[in-house]
């Protein structure tokens, strides 16, 4: 039987005389300041918060004045003091603390406005160093926080600019005074940034050490203490499915290329499924651009599973290569990919917006790197719903490296592992059985391996390059059909053979693990592919080598396995 939350003792609101300002986001300060000033509260300061709102004529008393210790160690020291954390943390129906409050000089301190150093930010940018990292952990900050947030029925804690007029209001409405809920509101909220910022500190200074053996122990990349800080982003209108409630999070320290951090331009909210699909779809082709610098790929993505990818290599001054790569994506299965998600790692220009606006195509959502005006107009007169979204960097292959590691949540627990993004190069395809692979076929199996990575195990896809009849300075290479998330092999090289019906002829098959035995093989073999590469590994190889050699087809072996579960 659940209990009811704890009552909060009845206490006299207060108005706000006396407030302590110390930021390091300055958005909104001079008006919230300018208005506690109107509203009759005096102000302390600290360092650049001071100097800034004296330039702006904003009357402040030093945190010196108070303390009676200058600022000093280079500003590490400044506001850990008795006179701070007193008039923080006294109990003001307390006669006991009253007593001494009055014994030592120290004041009230009705509000605390603190936001934290950018430690996130500075340990994220490129090029920084240990030293940058450490210098902006934020010491006395976080102290007065928890101080003001720990005696919430009596201080308002404020850590976030969006929360300046809410608190000016509420003193307008209650004679100066700010109501009790939204003092706890606000300090559950800091106490939350508190967390998330240390959170952020432990993970950077555990990675620091993570991979380093300790007495001759073997080494490991995992932390010790795992430390996950993520902001919510907004409440979502349901999770995956109508009866489920869902919430986006941002994870804090996260870079730029994430669907979390994307910017929408047009259509109805993201919803939880639109995010989950669209982070795979940005994935896949953050990938491709990774592994193919100079071309440009698309995808087609339902369920999260690709149904639909394509590489343009080659192409002509006059044609969009955006346009052919989503055209290309969309033909590797129209049916699937109505109503998916579509993304491209190459801006959106009009060739490619007249293609997403022609009358046999439906998506949920269009990502790309950035959309021209003129491409982003026709989209929006075309699609009243379409959630159009822009990821910045996509197009750079410098921008879209992996994360190093990546979660997962359990019932209790996580599941934590290294990124799975290496692919077989070149030499490490072992030519195993048959003729000699044509350089199509093997830049085919190479390909194909990227979007087997993100289909479901047991994942078989069949592709090569594309039949669409296009100009001779064109190259194109794309899926075909696909089979994953069955619970055998060889039903996904069933499902993955009628998926590319009478294109399986010449073609090139990857699977994303070994077959146990030659079946799974006849099937793709049998509907005339060329090309079968696998990871290898199998008790029973020799079988499928002995099966290509007799159907003169050829077999690679990767020796890299992508499972995805």
């Amino acid at each position: 039987m659940s209990l009811p939350p704890p009552s909060l003792p009845a206490v006299t609101s207060r108005p706000i005389r006396r407030a302590l300002l110390s930021v390091t986001d300055k958005r909104g300060l001079l008006e919230f300041a300018r208005g506690l000033v109107s509203r009759g509260v005096e102000l302390i300061s600290t360092g650049g918060t001071a100097k800034a709102l004296r330039e702006q004529g904003v009357q402040v008393t030093a945190i010196e004045d108070v303390t009676g210790f200058p600022e000093m160690m280079h500003g590490r020291l400044k506001t850990l003091h008795p006179k701070v954390h007193g008039g923080l943390l006294g109990l003001r129906d307390s006669p006991e603390h009253a007593r001494a409050m009055a014994e030592h000089g120290i004041e009230a301190i009705d509000l605390l406005c603190v936001n934290l150093y950018a430690f996130t930010q500075t340990a994220a940018r490129l090029g920084c160093t240990r030293e940058e990292a450490v210098e902006n952990i934020d010491i006395g900050g976080p102290s007065m926080i928890r101080s003001a947030a720990k005696n919430h029925l009596y201080v308002t804690v404020v850590t976030d600019p969006a929360d300046y007029s809410a608190v000016l209001a509420e003193m307008d409405n209650h004679h100066g005074a700010v109501s009790t809920h939204l003092r706890q509101r606000l300090a559950a909220e800091a106490f939350a940034v508190t967390a998330a910022y240390d959170a952020a500190i432990a993970s950077y200074l555990l990675k620091s050490v993570a991979g380093q053996a300790v007495d001759g122990g073997e080494a490991s990349p995992f932390p010790e203490v795992l430390c996950l800080a993520a902001r919510k982003v907004n409440d979502l209108r349901y999770g995956e499915n109508p009866h489920q409630r869902g919430a986006l999070y941002a994870a804090a320290g996260a870079g730029a290329l994430s669907i979390a951090h994307a910017t929408q331009h047009h259509g109805k909210e993201l919803s939880y499924n639109n995010i989950n699909d669209g982070a795979a779809a940005l994935e896949l082709v953050a990938a491709l651009k990774l592994q193919y610098p100079s071309y440009v790929g698309a995808c087609c993505v339902k369920h999260t599973n690709p149904c639909g990818a394509a590489i343009v290599l080659r192409w002509g001054a006059a044609e969009s290569a955006a346009a052919i790569a989503i055209d290309e994506a969309i033909a590797g299965d129209p049916l699937a990919a109505f109503g998916g998600i579509i993304a491209c790692n190459a801006p959106v220009d009009v060739a490619a917006a007249e293609r997403l606006c022609a009358k046999d195509v439906f998506f949920e959502v269009v990502i790309a790197p950035s959309f021209s005006e003129q491409a982003l107009a026709m989209l929006m007169s075309r699609w009243a719903n379409l959630r159009i979204v822009s990821v910045p960097g996509l197009e750079s292959p410098t921008a879209v490296a992996s994360d190093a590691l990546e979660i997962r949540s359990i019932r209790g627990g996580y599941l934590m592992q290294a990124t799975d993004s290496r692919f077989s190069s070149e030499a490490e395809r072992v030519h195993a059985a048959g003729p000699a692979p044509s350089p199509s076929l093997r830049q085919s199996a190479g390909f194909l391996e990227v979007i087997g990575k993100f289909l479901f195990s047991n994942a078989v896809v069949i592709g090569g390059p594309s039949p669409t009849r296009r100009s001779d300075q064109t190259s194109v290479i794309r899926m075909f059909g696909a089979g994953a998330g069955q619970m055998d092999r060889v039903a996904s090289c069933r499902l993955a053979v009628a998926k590319a019906g009478d294109l399986s002829i010449n073609a090139a098959a990857y699977s994303d693990a070994f077959f146990p035995f030659a079946d799974g093989p006849q099937v793709l073999l049998d509907a005339g592919v060329r090309l079968l590469m696998h990871p290898g590994g199998s008790k029973r190889d020799q079988d499928t080598f002995n099966l290509c050699n007799q159907l003169d087809a050829t077999c690679l072996v990767s020796a890299i396995r992508h499972f995805r579960h």
